[in-house]
């Protein structure tokens, strides 16, 4: 696997994503890192991403740290439309970190996840 077939949306300031690039390093992979609160995917980029992990729009989308809270996104009357319209807009909104290659991706929690695709 190339460094074209591996991306990475990533948060230095996350452990988690800290190890997830790790493992993908240890598996010999150097991956493209998206840091995705500087240079957020676009609300098609993420549809794509969270259709290719076949889970729920809900599934990537982080409470914690994020203004999940504030914009009451815990109401179940939100769409998985108006969900993407809000992590569009707010990046923060993304869970991380996501691994993304040719056969599909994943949210990294637990980092082991990801090599379900590798």
């Amino acid at each position: 696997m190339t460094a074209m077939d591996v991306t990475i949306y990533h948060n230095p300031r996350c452990s988690k994503s800290r190890q997830a690039l790790a493992l993908l390093q240890e598996k010999g992979l150097t991956p493209r890192v998206v840091e995705y609160l500087k240079t957020p995917p676009t609300r098609d980029e993420l549809a794509a991403i969270i259709k290719a992990t076949g889970e729920p729009v809900r599934a990537l989308l982080r409470r914690q740290g994020s203004p999940y809270d504030d914009l009451g996104l815990g109401d179940d009357t939100w769409s998985d439309d108006q969900i993407l319209d809000f992590m569009a807009e707010h990046p923060a909104l993304l869970n991380r970190p996501v691994v993304v290659t040719a056969k599909g991706a994943r949210l990294g929690r637990p980092t082991e996840r990801i090599l379900e695709i590798l």
